[in-house]
Protein backbone atom coordinates (compact mmCIF):
# COMPACT_ATOMS: atom_id res chain seq x y z
CA UNK A 1 0.00 0.00 0.00
CA UNK A 2 2.97 2.62 0.76
CA UNK A 3 4.44 1.56 -2.65
CA UNK A 4 1.35 2.97 -4.15
CA UNK A 5 0.84 5.93 -2.57
CA UNK A 6 4.82 6.88 -3.05
CA UNK A 7 3.99 5.80 -6.99
CA UNK A 8 1.05 8.00 -6.15
CA UNK A 9 3.02 11.01 -4.87
CA UNK A 10 5.75 10.39 -7.91
CA UNK A 11 2.82 10.78 -10.38
CA UNK A 12 1.30 14.29 -9.18
CA UNK A 13 4.75 15.79 -8.43
CA UNK A 14 5.63 15.07 -12.18
CA UNK A 15 2.35 16.22 -13.41
CA UNK A 16 3.21 19.33 -11.75
CA UNK A 17 6.28 19.50 -13.42
CA UNK A 18 4.53 19.35 -16.53
CA UNK A 19 2.14 21.83 -15.52
CA UNK A 20 4.68 24.19 -14.90
CA UNK A 21 5.56 23.99 -17.79
CA UNK A 22 2.82 24.62 -19.55
CA UNK A 23 2.42 27.84 -17.15
CA UNK A 24 5.59 28.41 -19.13
CA UNK A 25 4.53 28.57 -23.01
CA UNK A 26 1.28 30.33 -21.26
CA UNK A 27 3.92 32.98 -20.74
CA UNK A 28 5.45 32.86 -23.72
CA UNK A 29 2.14 32.57 -25.92
CA UNK A 30 0.66 36.20 -24.12
CA UNK A 31 3.94 38.07 -25.34
CA UNK A 32 3.77 36.10 -28.97
CA UNK A 33 0.11 36.87 -29.06
CA UNK A 34 0.25 40.68 -28.37
CA UNK A 35 3.33 40.59 -31.29
CA UNK A 36 1.05 38.72 -33.59
CA UNK A 37 4.21 36.20 -34.20
CA UNK A 38 2.65 33.78 -35.86
CA UNK A 39 5.58 31.35 -37.14
CA UNK A 40 6.34 31.48 -33.10
CA UNK A 41 2.69 30.74 -31.97
CA UNK A 42 2.48 27.50 -34.25
CA UNK A 43 5.98 26.39 -32.83
CA UNK A 44 5.04 26.80 -29.28
CA UNK A 45 1.56 25.19 -29.99
CA UNK A 46 3.83 21.73 -30.91
CA UNK A 47 5.73 22.18 -28.01
CA UNK A 48 2.63 22.45 -25.87
CA UNK A 49 0.77 19.69 -27.41
CA UNK A 50 3.79 17.68 -26.67
CA UNK A 51 3.41 18.25 -23.04
CA UNK A 52 -0.38 17.74 -22.99
CA UNK A 53 0.24 14.01 -24.25
CA UNK A 54 2.42 13.71 -21.58
CA UNK A 55 0.03 15.21 -19.24
CA UNK A 56 -2.68 12.89 -20.56
CA UNK A 57 -0.58 9.67 -19.92
CA UNK A 58 0.54 11.07 -16.39
CA UNK A 59 -3.35 11.84 -15.67
CA UNK A 60 -3.86 8.01 -17.22
CA UNK A 61 -0.91 6.53 -14.90
CA UNK A 62 -2.36 8.55 -11.93
CA UNK A 63 -6.25 6.53 -12.51
CA UNK A 64 -4.97 3.61 -12.69
CA UNK A 65 -2.71 3.99 -9.24
CA UNK A 66 -5.95 5.43 -7.65
CA UNK A 67 -7.99 2.31 -8.88
CA UNK A 68 -4.85 -0.60 -7.46
CA UNK A 69 -4.80 1.47 -4.12
CA UNK A 70 -9.01 1.49 -3.92
CA UNK A 71 -8.32 -2.40 -4.50
CA UNK A 72 -5.94 -2.87 -1.94
CA UNK A 73 -8.59 -0.75 0.39
CA UNK A 74 -11.35 -2.50 -0.65
CA UNK A 75 -13.11 0.66 -1.72
CA UNK A 76 -14.88 1.49 -4.74
CA UNK A 77 -12.29 2.08 -7.22
CA UNK A 78 -14.93 4.41 -9.49
CA UNK A 79 -15.27 6.99 -6.12
CA UNK A 80 -11.14 6.78 -5.54
CA UNK A 81 -9.66 10.47 -5.68
CA UNK A 82 -6.56 11.47 -4.22
CA UNK A 83 -8.59 13.95 -1.82
CA UNK A 84 -10.54 10.69 -0.50
CA UNK A 85 -7.78 9.07 -0.59
CA UNK A 86 -5.56 11.86 1.86
CA UNK A 87 -8.97 10.93 4.39
CA UNK A 88 -8.27 7.32 4.49
CA UNK A 89 -3.92 7.96 5.44
CA UNK A 90 -4.93 9.17 8.62
CA UNK A 91 -3.29 6.53 10.48
CA UNK A 92 -0.19 7.46 8.18
CA UNK A 93 0.34 11.40 8.95
CA UNK A 94 3.76 11.01 7.16
CA UNK A 95 2.72 9.77 3.39
CA UNK A 96 -0.55 11.76 4.07
CA UNK A 97 1.62 14.83 4.41
CA UNK A 98 3.48 14.19 1.21
CA UNK A 99 0.47 13.59 -0.96
CA UNK A 100 -1.39 16.44 0.38
CA UNK A 101 1.79 18.91 -0.53
CA UNK A 102 1.70 17.12 -3.63
CA UNK A 103 -2.12 17.38 -4.16
CA UNK A 104 -1.82 20.95 -3.11
CA UNK A 105 0.94 21.97 -5.39
CA UNK A 106 -0.73 20.57 -8.44
CA UNK A 107 -4.13 22.47 -7.82
CA UNK A 108 -2.26 25.36 -7.54
CA UNK A 109 -0.02 25.33 -10.89
CA UNK A 110 -2.68 24.12 -12.79
CA UNK A 111 -5.26 27.12 -11.29
CA UNK A 112 -2.23 29.26 -12.64
CA UNK A 113 -2.45 28.14 -15.88
CA UNK A 114 -5.85 28.24 -16.21
CA UNK A 115 -6.05 31.40 -15.77
CA UNK A 116 -3.44 32.40 -17.55
CA UNK A 117 -5.03 30.34 -21.01
CA UNK A 118 -7.44 32.05 -20.45
CA UNK A 119 -6.00 35.74 -20.81
CA UNK A 120 -5.19 33.94 -23.88
CA UNK A 121 -7.89 33.28 -25.21
CA UNK A 122 -9.52 36.68 -24.73
CA UNK A 123 -6.43 37.50 -26.55
CA UNK A 124 -6.75 35.43 -29.49
CA UNK A 125 -10.75 36.36 -29.53
CA UNK A 126 -9.80 40.49 -29.81
CA UNK A 127 -6.81 38.83 -32.27
CA UNK A 128 -10.01 37.42 -34.67
CA UNK A 129 -11.99 40.24 -34.36
CA UNK A 130 -9.05 42.55 -35.72
CA UNK A 131 -8.17 40.85 -38.39
CA UNK A 132 -11.94 40.34 -39.50
CA UNK A 133 -12.34 44.44 -38.98
CA UNK A 134 -9.32 45.01 -40.84
CA UNK A 135 -11.08 42.45 -44.09
CA UNK A 136 -13.96 44.55 -43.64
CA UNK A 137 -12.02 47.12 -43.99
CA UNK A 138 -10.25 46.34 -47.41
CA UNK A 139 -13.18 45.18 -48.67
CA UNK A 140 -15.07 48.30 -48.13
CA UNK A 141 -12.11 50.27 -49.81
CA UNK A 142 -12.50 48.55 -52.72
CA UNK A 143 -16.14 48.97 -53.22
CA UNK A 144 -17.59 52.16 -55.29
CA UNK A 145 -20.10 54.35 -53.66
CA UNK A 146 -23.31 52.50 -53.06
CA UNK A 147 -25.42 55.75 -54.42
CA UNK A 148 -24.03 55.98 -57.90
CA UNK A 149 -23.96 52.72 -59.50
CA UNK A 150 -27.22 51.53 -60.89
CA UNK A 151 -28.29 48.98 -63.50
CA UNK A 152 -30.38 49.76 -66.59
CA UNK A 153 -33.28 48.14 -64.39
CA UNK A 154 -32.36 51.41 -62.12
CA UNK A 155 -31.21 48.50 -59.39
CA UNK A 156 -28.32 49.41 -57.45
CA UNK A 157 -25.61 47.21 -58.57
CA UNK A 158 -22.77 47.45 -55.46
CA UNK A 159 -20.14 46.78 -58.08
CA UNK A 160 -16.46 46.97 -57.03
CA UNK A 161 -13.59 49.01 -58.54
CA UNK A 162 -11.07 47.17 -60.96
CA UNK A 163 -8.68 45.20 -59.78
CA UNK A 164 -6.33 47.22 -57.90
CA UNK A 165 -7.62 50.45 -55.92
CA UNK A 166 -5.08 52.82 -57.55
CA UNK A 167 -5.99 54.90 -60.84
CA UNK A 168 -2.79 55.83 -61.81
CA UNK A 169 -1.17 55.34 -64.77
CA UNK A 170 2.63 54.67 -64.68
Amino acid sequence: MASLVEELVSILVEEEKLYQEILEYARQKRDILIAADVPALEKLTGLEQAVSDSLLSYGNKQTQTLKDIASVLGKNDEQMTVTKLIGYLDTQPDIQQKLLVARDRLLETATQATALNKQNEALLKQAIELTEFDLTLFRSLRQAPETANYNKNAYNTGSLLGSSGFDAKQ
